[in-house]
């Protein structure tokens, strides 16, 4: 009689919805467990970890890059023209973004006497610049794209400085990824994992329209959520912070102590992913589409908690962390201990170098200076200007 009533009461339990969240539970635990065991760490020798993205970046033009289409490319107005010459860094005399040129302009300075004579067109624009329907394929060099794009990944100048384009940092950025790297360990140490607060974090403007969703969760259920749209630019009325006045600004260092921290795409990828990690917390990343050149290594489950881009699971996902902790705290540690040491500024210097060497192999033609561009050297305070013989 005792079997049969318990085993009533449990069939009970789950016609009535209980014991389903354990199921779904089962599922999510199930994705993180093949994808830790089908994960191979890769190889940190000379930034290999992320070549995979330079090859197939360059694998379209295998068969070289012509003069010509080099010359229609600058013609474009596509990017910044750059010429390396003698290893020495000359440019056309306009910039769209001046800071974002001496971000680029500091990583190819640092390389520029082990790369031969070539010639690129850099986009210093958040968005990529040739669709997959160009033809011929213009190589143009771009921070970020989707799938729908052809452009080269390079490591976006904000690692050292010039960005984003957002009040009020710019154009000082989130702050040099070397210095920014010390901070965010610091701030990581002060707030273990034990210590932080079990709720999920998001602070930014409103770029998109895709992170309302997590807004207004936060007004319905504050004790899962804290996000909140803080005022950028183009802000005109509270209609631009999802009718309520906007918040205040959070420093990134103050972001790690929570254990749940959302990221976003901006305009194109988001600058602040490679900070979040660093904070040794849970990174909750929503869509998949946009990339950076070190994105590919970065796996779902593995280092990161995957969000659909219409956050239709990330109730769910935030009640699947905050019950299984233990999981949680692994991945937050992975996707750390990945940036750390994958993501280091000698993994910048060598990427850039790896990719403008391998560019300039595939350029047919002997590139010739053009005298009426300038001379770019660093300066003492360390952003580059114009050599003062050419200013």
């Amino acid at each position: 009689m005792g079997r049969w009533f318990l085993w009533g009461f449990l069939l009970l339990l789950q016609v009535c919805g209980f014991g389903s969240a354990d199921e779904e539970w089962k599922k999510i635990r199930e994705k993180v467990s093949e994808a830790v065991n089908g994960y191979a760490p890769c190889n940190p020798v000379n930034c290999s970890c992320h070549l995979s993205v330079l090859h197939n970046d360059l694998k379209p033009f295998e068969r070289g890059i012509s003069q010509d289409v080099m010359a229609a490319t600058v013609q474009k107005g596509v990017g910044t023209h750059y010429q390396i010459i003698g290893h020495k860094l000359y440019r056309e005399h306009n910039c769209m973004f001046p800071a974002r040129c001496s971000g680029v302009e500091h990583f190819i300075l640092e390389v520029i006497d082990r790369l031969p004579d070539l010639e690129m067109v850099v986009n210093v624009r958040d968005y990529p610049q040739v669709p997959n329907w160009v033809q011929p394929i213009l190589p143009v060099f771009s921070f970020s794209k989707t799938p729908e794009y052809q452009d080269i990944m390079y490591p976006a100048w904000t690692f050292w400085e010039g960005g984003p384009a957002v009040w009020p940092i710019y154009p000082t950025g989130l702050g040099r990824w070397d210095l920014m790297r010390d901070e965010l360990k610091k701030s990581a140490a002060q707030w273990p994992w034990k210590k932080k607060e079990t709720r999920g974090f998001f602070r930014g403007s409103r770029t998109s329209p895709e992170r309302d969703p997590l807004i207004l969760l936060s007004r319905e259920a504050p004790d899962l959520v804290d996000a909140e749209y803080t005022k950028n630019q183009a802000w005109k009325s509270e209609k631009d912070t999802l009718g309520r006045p906007p918040a205040k600004e959070i420093p990134l260092v103050d972001h790690c102590k929570y254990k749940y921290l959302f990221n976003f795409r901006g305009v194109a990828a988001s600058f602040r992913l490679k900070h979040l990690f660093l904070c040794g917390s849970l990174v909750l990343h929503v869509g998949d589409e946009w990339q950076e050149f070190f994105y590919p290594q970065l796996k779902p489950w593995v280092h990161y908690i995957p969000v659909k881009q219409d956050l239709s699971d990330v109730r769910e996902l935030l009640q699947f962390v905050k019950e299984n902790d233990v999981i949680a705290q692994e991945i937050a540690s992975r996707g750390q201990e990945f940036i750390l040491n994958h993501l280091q500024m000698e993994d910048i210097s060598c990427y850039w170098e790896r990719l403008l060497a391998g560019f300039g192999q595939l350029l047919t033609f002997k590139p010739e200076r053009k005298s009426n561009y300038k001379h770019i050297v660093n300066s003492a305070v360390g952003n580059t200007v114009p050599a003062p013989d050419e200013a």
